[in-house]
């Protein structure tokens, strides 16, 4: 299985917020001993964000999308999940109870100013039960920060856009459902930086690697330099930690019978 992440907004593709999901899932991940294999951001669009959950649901990855599940007219998520499935959206009972008690809560913290109590039939408390109608037969997700959850369907996550609800969540979902995917699969990377050497002298190198350790993917990431370090290409390899270690050694011997100037990384 391999992991998905999908990042929804306008806010994001406007430049007016930073995505801070993607790093973030990233790190939770690897935590865990697993990693990422895609991640998509698409704007608050109900065609598209249909079509990219219609193939996503297709697929037989995990994914967390990030972003739209609240009940405000640009917030499309809960609604698109349902079409892509072709399921209708219904209320939760489980969830109507947690946004009611939000309510609640909310009514008392204002009340020590104002003496409010909630009155659930409020057309303003109404619309928020929205919050709490997903696809049909979806599960919840926890929010340890105000109550009002997130769902689960077919192998897909929904969380809220805000960091502070969708990080815990993630954690969540990933110790509660996957535990027994952690740390399956042993990964190992080495690398170092090269000077003075274009790529594509490289390339034969790395051809010969990856086809003598055929558990090893080497990479290349070039980079200018800057005030700190000169114009330099940091190759590596990783993969199947019984085979890095081969592949890195012998890239070490290459890179010397090259003559290129070299400095490892780890």
């Amino acid at each position: 299985m391999a992991f998905g992440l999908i990042i929804i907004g306008d806010e994001i593709l406007s430049g007016k917020r930073s995505d801070k999901h993607l790093p973030k899932v990233i790190e939770l991940l690897a935590e865990r001993g697993l990693q990422l294999a895609w991640a998509e951001i698409v704007g608050d669009d109900r065609s598209r964000i249909t079509a990219l959950l219609e193939r996503s649901f297709a697929g037989p990855d995990i994914v967390f999308s990030c972003g739209g599940i609240g009940a405000t007219p640009d917030d499309h998520t809960r609604q698109c999940a349902a079409a892509a499935l072709g399921v209708p959206l219904a209320l939760h009972p489980e969830g109507k109870l947690l946004v009611q008690e939000r309510i609640r809560e909310s009514a008392r913290q204002e009340g020590k100013m104002r003496g409010a109590e909630a009155d659930l039939d409020a057309p303003e408390n109404l619309q928020r039960l929205k919050l709490a109608e997903f696809p049909q037969g979806a599960t919840l997700i926890p929010n340890p920060y105000n109550r009002v959850p997130g769902f689960t369907v077919a192998r897909h996550h929904f969380v809220p856009g805000f960091p502070v609800m969708a990080w815990p969540m993630i954690a969540w979902v990933l110790d509660t459902h996957y535990r027994e995917l952690f740390h399956r699969e042993a990964r190992a990377e080495r690398a170092l930086l090269v000077y003075g050497q274009a790529e594509a002298v490289l390339t034969p190198l790395m051809e010969r690697l990856e086809a003598a350790h055929p558990g090893v993917n080497v990479f290349s990431l070039p980079s200018v330099g800057d005030s700190r370090t000169r114009r330099h290409i940091e190759l590596g390899v990783k993969g199947d930690p019984l085979q890095v270690d081969a592949a890195f050694d012998e890239m070490c011997v290459e890179l010397t019978r090259m003559a290129a100037e070299y400095q490892v990384q780890n």
